[in-house]
Parts: structure tokens; C-alpha cells; sequence
């Protein structure tokens, strides 16, 4: 994968709508046609498809050209958002002459880094229609920072740095700006969001809204060995699996990928891994291309899931944090997940698959296992493989503070990914 596209791909999706609207604008542009689920469709081996979901969720597919039933399918996973603040209906409140907006917490961010950050708003808006079941809608992304969360001075909060609990509903309140006498009091958000959108205000029905950091990805270190930027929990996956399923040069059986929204939240949702559509998807593509039930079936039972999502990586600072045998750490290749649990969705003979198209291509990996005394995180992986169960192994890159409004992760590790879920569609 070439770095600059990571990088675009870093800064254009800076929500699930966004992320979506970028990865159908590269499939297209490399060949994969749109599908609509409510069509009739005609697949063809040797063509590939890409098909949007409730404009936050994607599917694509490559059928090979020498494709006959009962050959494997590889599926590979990942997911399109990531912790941020949502901007509630009403939103609009003062205090003091500085207009602010009620926000809610999605997901499990790192909050103290969300203060003092310039923060731009994105997602979709919802308009009237002259058909009610039809409103219109459009996505929004800010141009320029639009509130900030201040952090209350030190001289005032002389505990700070021993840790303070941060209470969502009062210290998360962003400021968007000073009033004047003149300027309307209420509304200030829905009047600059109606003018940005150039429609009148009383035609915002309804919005799905979030803050993202504008900060931009930067290099660390003299030789540029490390990469911090915001998002990189899930947008390096995502990069990987556009790139893999471009890339990957199977000319039997089917290759996809789905990009899924709501893992942050626990994936149940029509948009999220929890969703009986990549089941009830995989069956149409299958009877689409001619297959019997009993071929389905086949199929479907012998196929295989990657989930890809991010590693922890060994923190220099806090190193008994980590597994005493297993651990990985930046730029060393991406991260093979497993735990009895189940809250990654490894097993024994999926990791041996992933192991030998590893070994065989020349491509890094490591081996990540949560402390026997701590819990962990989960991924989309094990609430996929409920519904769809296949063999599954959970692989990502590792990272450093994950959750935080910027994450750190080795600048090399993006390329073993990508190749790895490549070797995984071509081979």
C-alpha cells in the first residue's frame, strides 16, 4: 500500500459516513460496480461489486473468472467508527455569552484528550422531501475547526494531575463562540449548519453528527519510523482490506470485505457486525451466481474470517501492563489476537492458516494475549462468527494509545497488514 493513500484515507474519513463515501469513491474508480440490495441482481465471475448500507457500512466483492461452486470464501472484516462526541438534537445552549452544544460520549474514548483540541464536525443531515418517506439526505463535513473544549486552569483545579473524574454531561460541553448583544441567542449551530448547507433552517429534520479532531497525521522521529494521527483504530484496517480486495489475484472463488459501523458500541445495530446481513448477503451473491442450497451451505461452512482491528502494543512506560510472554510492540509487523474468552474469535486452525500465508510470503507478524488478570477488549470478530460460523482469527496492528483522540502506531506495520490480507485473497 502506498502511504499517501493511507494517509488520504486518514484524513477523509473522519466519520462513518465519511469513511464510507471514500471507500465506495475508490472501489468504483477501480472497477467495482454498485450494487442496491433492493435490485434484482446479475453477477458475473471475473467482476467485481461494491454495495453501501445505510450510508455507514459497505460491502465488496471480487467473483474470479474461473469462480465454480463450492470453491472457499474469504471474508475479512473491520469497522468504520471510532470513539467521539455526538452532537445531540437541541443542541444549541449559552452560558455566560459563549454559545456551546450538548454532545454525547459514543464509545469508550481516552475524554481528557479531547480538551483543547480544535474539533470539526461531520456525518449526515437529514432534510424534508416532498415524499416523507424520502427525506434528503446529505453529508456534512465542517471546513475549518467549529469548538473547542477548554480545560479549566490549573489554579482552579489544583488536582488535575493526580487524575480528576471527568463528568460528561458538565465538563465535555464545547465552546463554539462569543456572542454579542446582537446576535440571535438561540439556534447558533442549526443557523450555521442550515447556512453551510444553504437550505432553511426549518428543513434540518434530524442529524447524525459528530465532533473528529482536525489535527492532521504526522511522522514522529528522526528517521520517521512512527505515525500518530487520529483514528488509526479502525482506519488502518479499513485501508487495508480497500487495498487487499483491489489487489488480491484469486481467479477462483469469492474474495469480500465488509466494513461495518458500531463496533465502538457493541456492534447491534443493522449497520453492525451483529446485522443478519452479511449472512443473508453471502446466500444471494452464492444463488445469484447459480449455486443450489446444498452448494450454499458448502460454501458458507468452508469459508474463512479475518477481523481486523487494532493490537495493544508493549508501552515503554508501562510494560506490566502486557502479557509476560507475549509482547508485541511497534513496527514489528501486525498482531495475531487470540483469547480463551472468546472476545477474539481465534482458534488454533485459523492461526496456523494465517501463519503459513505469513511465513511463505515474508511478512511480520507478532502474537498478542491479554494479562490472566485482565480483561481486555473485544472485537467485531466474535459477535460476526455468531451468526456467520466460520473459522475466524482476529489480526491488526499494534498501537499505542488507543482511544486517545490521537494514537501512535509504527509507520511500517500499515504494509504488513496489507499484505498479509493480500497473500490471504491471492493465494
Amino acid at each position: 500500500m502506498q502511504q499517501k493513500e493511507f494517509i488520504d484515507l486518514l484524513k477523509e474519513a473522519v466519520s462513518p459516513y465519511q469513511c464510507v463515501e471514500a471507500a465506495m469513491r475508490r472501489l468504483k474508480e477501480n472497477g467495482f460496480e454498485e450494487l442496491r440490495y433492493e435490485d434484482a441482481w446479475k453477477l458475473v465471475p471475473g467482476r467485481k461489486y461494491v454495495m453501501n448500507h445505510h450510508d455507514t457500512t459497505c460491502y465488496a466483492f471480487s467473483v474470479g473468472a474461473d469462480y465454480k461452486p463450492k470453491d472457499m470464501l474469504r471474508i475479512a472484516a473491520a469497522h468504520t467508527d471510532y470513539p467521539y462526541l455526538r452532537i445531540k438534537p437541541n443542541a444549541d445552549f449559552q452560558t455566560n455569552g459563549y454559545a456551546q452544544l450538548n454532545v454525547e460520549v459514543y464509545g469508550g474514548p481516552i475524554l481528557n484528550t479531547w480538551f483543547d483540541r480544535p474539533l470539526g464536525v461531520a456525518g449526515r443531515v437529514a432534510l424534508k422531501s416532498e415524499n416523507p418517506f424520502e427525506p434528503r439526505m446529505v453529508l456534512y463535513r465542517s471546513s475549518q475547526p467549529l469548538m473547542i473544549i477548554p480545560n479549566l486552569a490549573i489554579h482552579m483545579n489544583r488536582d488535575v494531575n493526580k487524575g480528576v473524574e471527568i463528568n460528561n454531561q458538565v465538563d465535555l460541553m464545547p465552546v463554539v463562540e462569543l456572542l454579542s448583544g446582537e446576535q440571535p441567542r438561540e439556534e447558533y449551530f442549526l443557523n450555521f449548519l442550515a447556512e453551510e448547507l444553504g437550505v432553511e433552517k426549518t428543513e434540518i429534520l434530524d442529524f447524525e453528527l459528530n465532533t473528529f479532531c482536525m489535527e492532521e497525521p504526522q511522522y514522529v522521529g528522526p528517521k520517521q519510523t512512527l505515525l500518530s494521527s487520529p483514528r488509526l483504530d479502525n482506519q488502518t484496517s479499513v485501508a487495508a482490506l480497500l487495498s487487499a480486495i483491489q489487489e488480491g489475484t484469486r481467479g477462483d472463488g469469492i474474495n469480500l470485505i465488509a466494513l461495518f459501523d458500531h463496533e465502538e458500541i457493541g456492534n447491534t445495530s443493522k449497520q453492525g457486525a451483529a446485522s443478519i446481513l452479511l449472512h443473508d448477503m453471502t446466500r444471494r451473491i452464492l444463488r445469484s451466481l447459480g449455486c443450489t442450497e446444498e452448494e450454499i451451505d458448502q460454501t458458507i461452512y468452508g469459508a474463512m474470517l479475518l477481523s481486523v482491528d487494532v493490537a495493544h502494543a508493549t508501552h515503554p512506560n508501562h510494560k506490566g501492563k502486557m502479557d509476560i510472554t507475549n509482547q508485541p510492540v511497534l513496527g514489528k509487523g501486525f498482531c495475531i489476537k487470540e483469547a480463551c474468552s472468546q472476545s477474539y474469535a481465534t482458534d488454533a486452525e485459523a492461526v496456523a492458516i494465517l501463519r503459513q500465508i505469513c511465513d511463505r510470503n515474508q511478512i511480520p507478524y507478532q502474537r498478542f494475549v491479554n494479562r490472566s488478570d485482565v480483561r481486555g477488549g473485544g472485537t467485531l470478530g466474535s459477535v460476526a462468527s455468531t451468526l456467520f460460523p466460520v473459522k475466524t482469527v482476529d489480526i491488526g496492528i499494534p498501537l499505542l494509545s488507543m482511544h486517545s483522540v490521537r494514537e501512535l502506531m509504527g509507520a511500517a506495520d500499515i504494509d504488513a497488514l496489507s499484505d498479509c490480507v493480500k497473500a490471504y485473497f491471492s493465494m
